[in-house]
């Protein structure tokens, strides 16, 4: 999957689970302020994600993730592996 399906990918789910508007979701968009995400939404959408990776996920690797593209580049190494 490349970075590009990872980013339409989390789209979709936080635009069909989080009600969002899909205009909003841009790469650059930041996950708390302009998302308005919340730590338990931010684990909701790491959930989602799992299926796509194998093995476990570490929730430490996403603590710093600030932006849509932060979480692409940290799910990207992680389902090349599958």
């Amino acid at each position: 999957m490349s970075k590009e399906e990872i980013f339409q990918r989390l789209q979709e789910i936080l635009v069909d689970e989080f009600h969002m508007e899909k205009e909003t979701i841009t790469p650059e968009a930041k996950l708390y302020e302009d998302l308005d995400l919340d730590s338990i939404d931010a684990v909701d959408l790491m959930v989602k994600m799992k299926q796509y990776i194998e093995g476990k996920m570490d929730p430490e690797q996403f603590k710093n993730a600030r932006t849509v593209q932060d979480v692409v580049d940290i799910l990207y190494p992680l389902i090349q592996k599958k």
